[in-house]
């Protein structure tokens, strides 16, 4: 499950905190990081701090962009410091390791990271099912990035390995729903259908679009949709495009 498990870090401004990424993650047994559109990379700073993790920067996969380094993924979780102004599906960082555990064993999954001073935007929040937030000393809520990612290892390590262990734990318990999940790539490509079909029809108004989008994904993203509900969903769009 530990290979499934996609540590994304979008747009760093720093180098050195690539590499120190990369060093808690090989720390806690994570291999498989992505870096969306870095500001520098490689670098030797980025080595340096990565202090024998250099192996898990010389296979980091280096995206164009968010939707890219999530092409394959069935579960996503966003992490965020701050409140939005419409309400995500939010996870502390144990409850974020329990999804993540249960869902990586039979695929991929992207924990994603922000930019260091602004974290994720709301158009890169709205590609994730869930928010993880870590709980820090209100008065001084600052968190390195890579201090954030080492947490966040940490209880993924803490309960994948529990769950290795014990009979009850969450690495060995059936899924609950053997349904195969639509990947995050499938889904982007109904929202794509879905917003088109929604103009063409006049319910949409691309010049005054509001909030519709951003909820909508909201209500796709908590429904976890599988490949064959996927499916239903654009075979209806397709019949009413018939009929225009």
């Amino acid at each position: 499950m530990f290979k499934n498990i996609r540590i994304v870090m979008v747009n760093t401004s720093h180098p050195g905190n690539i590499g120190a990424a990369a060093r808690a993650m090989k720390n806690m047994g994570l291999a498989s990081l992505y870096l969306v559109e870095p500001k520098v990379f490689p670098s030797a700073e980025a080595s340096s701090r990565a202090s024998g993790a250099d192996d898990l920067l010389a296979k980091a996969v280096v995206c164009d962009s968010l939707d890219e380094a999530l092409t394959g993924c069935s579960l996503v979780v966003g992490a965020s410091a701050r409140l939005r102004s419409i309400s995500w599906p939010q996870l502390d960082p144990r409850q974020c390791a329990a999804k993540v555990a249960e869902t990586s064993a039979s695929g991929a999954v992207a924990v994603v990271f922000g930019r260091e001073h602004s974290g994720l935007t709301n158009a890169e929040l709205s590609r994730c099912h869930y928010l993880v937030n870590i709980p820090t000393n209100p008065d001084y809520p600052s968190l390195n990035i890579a201090a954030a990612i080492q947490v966040i290892a940490y209880e993924l390590r803490m309960t994948l390995v529990e769950g290795a262990t014990d009979p009850g734990g969450v690495a060995s318990r059936p899924a609950a729903d053997t349904a195969e999940l639509a990947t995050m790539d499938e889904v982007e490509q109904f929202y794509t259908h879905l917003e088109t079909v929604m103009v063409e029809s006049g319910f949409l108004d691309p010049a005054r679009p509001k909030f519709l989008m951003h909820r909508l994904r909201r209500l796709y993203n908590r429904a976890r949709l599988e490949k064959q509900e996927l499916n239903i969903l654009r075979g209806i769009l397709s019949a009413v495009q018939k009929r225009h």
